[in-house]
């Protein structure tokens, strides 16, 4: 039974939550553990979270889209292999552990935060593609699976790879960002709600938290780009890491 106070606290959290991952992603970490916080099992949390996550990331999916940046077709293949993924790590984080994965995800964190600071390329030009489109679609289907798995970090992982593989400038890796990062929430939405870990009720009130704060986060990257997007990536990453590496050591996680 969750008490009547959780639902207006949960939806408030969603709206910046839902800020956060329209800009850079990462709001995953802050909502699951108020999820935990508030007395919901892990998975019903796994669950419910994408819930609200897929409204959210579909609100800001939207804005990005009307504004052009978002090129389906050359990347259709990399969306049906984020699905597939993430629904694969959907079924899989039900049978194994995840604290071997803790400890390496802060890495593979502080690694993209050191390229977000250093590299040339993350401004909103464009730049030379190093790999194409359907050479990329297998890397996409992987972190669909980690998404799926676990899914802290999965919008800087795709926005990084996007801007170092892809060439894409900032703002439209993290316009092609939310739509793999949608794509992936429906997957991990349908399994979580076949295997009956979803606080349905709970979800949708914190979808109107997400679906207000991922549009004032999208309107908000495309109104200052890169400027907005960089550093918040590098704060994200790294705060990504510090609670990871928390969580672990704690016991928590």
């Amino acid at each position: 039974m969750i008490d009547p106070w959780i639902y207006p606290a949960l939806t408030a959290v969603a709206v910046l939550t839902g800020f956060i991952d329209a800009v850079a992603g990462g709001g995953g970490l802050i909502m699951m553990p108020a999820l935990l916080f508030c007395g919901v099992p892990p998975l019903q949390a796994l669950g419910t979270n994408k819930l609200q996550s897929v409204f959210g990331t579909g609100t800001a999916l939207r804005n990005y889209w009307r504004s052009g940046l978002v090129e389906w077709r050359r990347n259709r293949l990399t969306v049906a292999l984020v699905f597939a993924g993430a629904a694969a790590g959907c079924i899989t984080v039900q049978l194994i552990q995840t604290r071997l994965l803790n400890l390496i995800i802060p890495v593979l964190l502080v690694a993209a935060a050191i390229y977000v600071l250093l590299s040339p390329r993350m401004t909103d030009e464009d730049a030379h593609h190093r790999v194409s489109s359907a050479g990329y679609a297998p890397l996409g289907g992987t972190i669909g699976f980690y998404d799926g798995f676990f899914g802290p970090g999965t919008g800087t992982f795709f926005t990084t790879s996007l801007v170092a593989l892809r060439g894409y400038g900032l703002t439209k890796a993290t316009a092609l960002t939310k739509l793999f990062n949608f794509t992936s929430n429906v997957a991990s939405v349908l399994l979580f709600a076949l295997g009956g870990q979803m606080l349905w009720a709970l979800g949708l009130c914190m979808a109107a938290g997400a679906m207000l704060g991922g549009h004032l986060g999208s309107h908000t990257a495309l109104k200052f780009g890169a400027r907005l997007i960089r550093p918040l990536l590098v704060l994200i990453s790294l705060g990504l890491t510090a609670r990871l590496l928390w969580g672990y050591f704690a016991g928590d996680i």
